[in-house]
């Protein structure tokens, strides 16, 4: 696999059982690169070990007075000064491919698994997590991927210059055979210690990211009530937490890297001493002194890959068991899709609350509870509850579907959807049916003024298609992001629409527009709203009132509001005191419709008042 060639076709099926695990099934599925690197790593590291035999024969030849000898040398030290370009630069290039692929082939894994599992992936592995996996763990695991074959190498070159020098000069090379070995596992005792301390690290490091992502996430929230601060406060704590951590672990490295620097030194000591007793005594040449002398300079070069391969596994295992864990992530009830690829049509039903959603009607859903909302929306959408209840399209569960067939059938927007960078055409190049285009989406979502000001803030841009959308549309208002996020949902077409409160950030004269171009766009597909504006429930052909989990009543908007006080109570935002008030002035049992209406009435204009306040100053 070449970097032209990314992405990978089908990245394969990962071993997440654990992190170890997962990286050996990395390096199995990158063999190929890292036998390339490994060849091209023995060049290098070969042609640098032949440099001390060139040196020691250029100095005898000098010693001896040949020149024939001498320029032979010569000669062998130029083809091993080619030997180290030539593997220097083609091991770079294929250590360094074989990092990006490895980093990409977790990537798509990572997509992958995130396209699978939805928006059920932040509820189980908090999204700052997601975020340090998809971002610095991938690059701490090609780390390791590409530093192992470089170790590969430098491993079997100690090994061909220990039985080379105990060949060439055995007083010497036993020495130097025994001594490089130790010098090798010299640093094992103290790798427990700092894998201990890198993982504390990059504990607190994930920690700190996870902070920070939900604090980015939330910071309008949270400039709103006051809270910037004391969250700023957290992750200031955060963060000195993981330069303590840095910190601890960096002086166990230095203490590594003082090992690797002490120990070679030592045993370098000890082969000119032991040499020179030889050369003094006539046994060894100046020669093969300098050989052997040269040779143990040098093998402090291969000898650092030992350390890097200690290092970069210490950092690359705790982020592959984060990466191993989020892929090991499946569905709530996965039954791998018994049934065929074909598309149920019909009603749509909810065992555990008994909401039903007619075939080619638009049902409106008022819950008094927002999460209890996004719970059942979410189920809605092939999401099943804890007690692995699916719900049934036309008679058949969801979870029984293959997946991509289960999200061709349903489609769910969630109270807060994303809008990725890129131009106003890209973001609505979604997979769909075909049958709505993108300027009837945007019609029905009511995105004149939203195009007007993209247009505006995209000066080189004169079709609005091309207008660029930046990072999660934040140039936008909350509502003209909540109208480009319907759009884009109507542009699918899905059997089934299922919308959480697709209309909270918008005014209510847009609201109107909104509920009647979704109304006529949507005729003869299944829609079902999660709302309490009373605009979008009177567009309602149905409308289920969800109370404590069960459905509790259904019928039309207008006469909920007279027959139903819960229904009412959710709507109106009527109190309980407001209530007995108004059954104590109406008299028992009874309700004045026109008083009523008339609440509701006000209710929509107060309403839409603030709201629009509300998208003025937010767009100022």
């Amino acid at each position: 696999m070449q970097i032209q060639d990314l992405p990978y076709p089908d990245p394969g099926v990962p071993d997440a059982r654990s992190g170890p695990r997962f990286l050996r099934w990395l390096g199995r599925n990158q063999l190929g690169g890292q036998f390339k690197a490994l060849a091209w790593g023995l060049l290098h590291f070969t042609a640098v070990a032949g440099l001390p035999f060139c040196v020691g024969l250029a100095v005898q030849a000098v010693v001896d007075r040949s020149g024939t000898r001498l320029a032979l040398t010569g000669g062998l030290m130029a083809l091993c000064g080619v030997g180290i370009a030539v593997g220097e630069t083609m091991l770079h290039r294929a250590a360094v491919t074989n990092w990006i692929t490895a980093a990409a082939r977790v990537q798509q894994l990572l997509a992958h698994k995130t396209a699978q599992l939805g928006s059920a992936l932040t509820q189980r592995v908090a999204a700052g997590e997601v975020v340090a996996v998809s971002t610095g763990d991938v690059e701490k695991i090609g780390w390791f991927v590409e530093a192992l074959s470089r170790f590969a190498a430098a491993a079997l070159t100690v090994v061909l210059v220990c039985v080379g020098l105990v060949v060439y000069q055995p007083a010497l090379g036993v020495i130097v055979a025994v001594g490089v070995p130790v010098l090798a596992l010299a640093v094992l005792p103290l790798l427990p210690r700092a894998t201990r301390r890198a993982d504390f690290q990059r504990e607190k490091a994930g920690r700190a990211t996870e902070l920070a992502s939900d604090t980015v996430a939330g910071l309008r929230v949270l400039r709103g009530i006051g809270g910037e601060e004391l969250f700023l406060d957290r992750y200031r704590r955060a963060s000195q937490e993981v330069r303590r951590a840095a910190v601890r672990s960096a002086r166990m490295w230095s203490l590594i890297s003082a090992v690797q620097v002490l120990l070679p030194g030592l045993l370098m000591i000890a082969v000119i001493w032991h040499g020179v007793h030889l050369a003094r005594d006539g046994r060894i040449t100046v020669g093969e002194l300098v050989t052997v002398y040269s040779t143990v300079m040098l093998l402090t070069y291969p000898l650092r890959h030992f350390e890097e391969i200690a290092m970069a596994y210490s950092f690359s295992r705790p982020s592959a068991k984060r990466a191993a864990r989020v892929l090991s992530l499946e569905r709530a009830t996965d039954s791998g899709g018994s049934r065929s690829a074909e598309v149920p049509g019909g009603d749509l039903y909810d065992p555990v609350t008994g909401l039903l959603a007619p075939a080619g009607r638009l049902t409106a859903v008022v819950c008094g509870d927002p999460d209890a909302a996004g719970v059942l929306a979410e189920r809605l959408g092939g999401h099943p509850s804890a007690e692995g209840t699916s719900v049934l399209l036309g008679g058949v569960p969801l979870d029984d579907l293959p997946l991509d067939s289960a999200r061709t059938a349903v489609l769910v927007q969630d109270k807060d959807p994303v809008l990725l960078s890129g131009s106003l055409r890209e973001l609505l190049d979604v997979p769909s049916s075909g049958g709505v285009s993108a300027a009837a989406a945007l019609a029905a979502a009511q995105c004149g003024d939203v195009l007007d000001a993209l247009t505006q803030g995209s000066l080189d841009a004169e079709d609005p298609m091309d207008a660029r959308i930046t990072e999660r549309g934040r140039s936008l208002s909350g509502g003209q992001r909540q109208r480009l996020a319907l759009a884009r949902s109507l542009v699918t077409d899905p059997g089934v629409l299922v919308l959480d409160e697709p209309t909270s950030a918008v005014d209510s004269h847009t609201e109107a527009r909104i509920a009647d171009g979704v109304r006529a766009l949507r005729s003869g597909r299944t829609t079902v709203v999660f709302t309490s504006s009373p605009l979008l429930l009177d567009h309602a052909d149905r409308v289920v009132l969800v109370h404590e989990g069960e459905v509790a009543a259904v019928g039309v908007h207008r006469e909920l509001v007279l027959r139903e006080p819960r229904y009412r109570a959710v709507v109106t935002r009527e109190t309980d005191e407001e209530a007995a008030a108004e059954g104590g002035r109406q008299g028992v049992g009874t309700y004045d419709t026109t008083d009523g209406l008339d609440r509701i009435d006000d209710l929509d204009g107060r309403t839409g008042k603030i709201d629009e306040l509300e998208e003025i100053e937010e767009t100022a």
